[in-house]
Parts: structure tokens; C-alpha cells; sequence
């Protein structure tokens, strides 16, 4: 699929969330299993389940790095896609945090391998229970060149809030992907989730012609290493 990134173009609940703030040092896995792998309203598995997992390293700084791997087949031959970042996180105050970084989303066994691996910069700042982010094309193995640096750029806003008393959290979720990088159409996608105890049920779709609103579950842990 990356012409499917390219023409329709991202944790992993897709999404690939990345914390904002960290208050000391350490290094950290996740490990996820979800019915259906979805990025920006996506699918990047013909709907089939993708087992995921990851390691990261934040220090006390706001400095983070990690890696992470997902099931994709998108492209022919193509099995996974790994991705690799690095960024600096923290807090403006009690009210604001920030988070910008880069981050390249490569998929090793792909047959069209030279065409499929691309990178982004991205940020986004909470505040309170908001998010709101961004993320620009930095470079696509397509082009080689370097050129098509901002051909693409991808708005979020994300919303949460607790469910009552019940533990659980619901998060809201709209995107619009614009650029040359994804063909001459806008794409807007929105969601919605609950997560509990590491479960989480959602609904993703988009305003392409002949969507459907994709159901998913998904169970996700982290581990301090």
C-alpha cells in the first residue's frame, strides 16, 4: 500500500502513540495483538490481525528514541513494516505538554521496497484533555531526491475523557491528510474508542468513496526493562 499512503495517505492503536512527557530515564516494551491494523483510517493488513511490539528509551531530559514492528501487506510480498524515531517531549506547564520528533516507517520485504519506505517530522501539544498534532513529509524512497520534502501534511485532533467511575476512557479522533505525496484528494478520517485495562474497542473510517467503518479489538501491555 504505499500507493494506498500515497494515494489515500498513519497506533498503532496505529496509530504509533508516543508519550510526551517522561520523569526519568528508563527503557520500556509493548506488545500488542489487534483484529484489524489501521493508520489514519487505513487498513494496513486487508483486515486481518497484526501481532506489534516495541522498545523505547526516554531519558529524564525529554529526549526518547525506540523502534517498532508491525504485520503489513499493503505491497507485494510485503510482510511487515518497521518503524524507527526519535524525538523530545515535556511540559510547558501543568496545563500544556508538547512532542516533536521524526520518524521513518520502513517496510524491509516489500517487492516495490525502493517505492515504499517514507519519513515524516512530527508534533502535537496537549492541553488537558486535548491533542492536537501534525505531521509534514520529510522524505519518501520514491523520489530519492530529497524534493518531495512537504508534499504532504497530516492534522490530527484528539479528544479524551474518562467514562464515569467505570475506569474505562473514551477517545474521539478526526484527521485531514492533504498533498501531493497522496494524490490531488483531501482524506479525512475520524474515530472512536474505549480502552480498559489494556483493551480497546474502535471505529475508524473515512470520506473515500467506498469505505466502510472498520471495527477493531485490540490488547496492548508495556513493560519497564
Amino acid at each position: 500500500m504505499l500507493k494506498l499512503k500515497k494515494t489515500v495517505a498513519a497506533s498503532a492503536l496505529a496509530l504509533l502513540t508516543l508519550s510526551s512527557t517522561y520523569s526519568y530515564a528508563e527503557v520500556t516494551a509493548n506488545a500488542a495483538a489487534t483484529s484489524n491494523y489501521l493508520w489514519r483510517g487505513q487498513e494496513q493488513g486487508g483486515g486481518d490481525a497484526a501481532i506489534q511490539g516495541g522498545i523505547d528509551y526516554a531519558s529524564e531530559s525529554g529526549f526518547y528514541a525506540g523502534t517498532w514492528v508491525s504485520n503489513a501487506s499493503w505491497a507485494d510480498d510485503m510482510t511487515y513494516e518497521l518503524d524507527l524515531y526519535a524525538g523530545f517531549g515535556g511540559e510547558i506547564n501543568e496545563t500544556f505538554s508538547y512532542d516533536v520528533g521524526y520518524i521513518y516507517y520502513a517496510y524491509p520485504d516489500a517487492a516495490s521496497y525502493t517505492d515504499a519506505d517514507f519519513s515524516e517530522i512530527y508534533g502535537s501539544i496537549s492541553m488537558g484533555s486535548f491533542t492536537f498534532g501534525a505531521a509534514v513529509l520529510a522524505t519518501s524512497a520514491a523520489s530519492g531526491d530529497g524534493t518531495d520534502f512537504g508534499d504532504s501534511l497530516y492534522l490530527n485532533a484528539d479528544y479524551s475523557f474518562p467514562v464515569g467511575s467505570t475506569g474505562a476512557e473514551m477517545a474521539l479522533h478526526l484527521g485531514h491528510y492533504s498533498g501531493d505525496f497522496i494524490g490531488d484528494d483531501d482524506i479525512i478520517d475520524y474515530g472512536v474508542s474505549v480502552s480498559k485495562d489494556g483493551f480497546t474497542f474502535g471505529l475508524s473510517d473515512n470520506d473515500i468513496d467506498g469505505s466502510d467503518v472498520k471495527v477493531y479489538v485490540a490488547y496492548a501491555v508495556d513493560f519497564t526493562l
